[in-house]
């Protein structure tokens, strides 16, 4: 079970990460202050199901890496703190400051600045989740066996 819970959690977490990501650039770019708010109250919502994913999946790649050292799994075992610090200590206090200025109806320079994190902030877990997911499937793919 653990097997099919970590890659369906991993997956998971990248397509919100991604939802939220592209959501947020799409809004600003094209969207009124009503649509940014929308998408950032949105991400605060969307937090409910992201912040499990990623537990999910740092608990099952904790297990199934166990003591390993396979160089693409000690790769995910490095990933995995950067992640989870980036999105515990920065994309979350931004996305709740963000939500709360745009409520507010403050589009200032600190709402840009913010934003401007955020969104390096979130692209760089896409990457390094992306990398694990990678990194993940040719290590899955490695265990198959090969037909004769």
């Amino acid at each position: 079970m653990i097997r099919k819970l970590h890659p369906v959690a991993g997956g998971a977490a990248f397509l919100i990460i991604l939802t939220f990501w592209t959501s947020t650039v799409l809004a600003e770019l094209f969207g009124s202050a009503a649509t940014i708010l929308a998408v950032k109250t949105a991400i605060l919502w969307g937090m409910l199901a992201l912040i499990p994913a990623m537990a999910a999946v740092g608990m099952s790649g904790f297990r199934l890496g166990g003591t390993s050292r396979h160089p693409r799994i000690a790769a995910k075992r490095r990933r995995m703190p950067v992640i989870a610090a980036n999105g515990l200590f920065v994309l979350v206090p931004c996305a709740f400051f963000l939500q709360a200025k745009a409520a507010a109806g403050e589009f200032s320079g600190s709402f840009i600045a913010v934003q401007g994190i955020e969104l390096l902030a979130g692209g760089l877990n896409l990457a390094l989740i992306g990398l694990s997911l990678r990194d993940g499937l040719l290590v899955a793919r490695e265990r198959l066996p090969r037909p004769a």
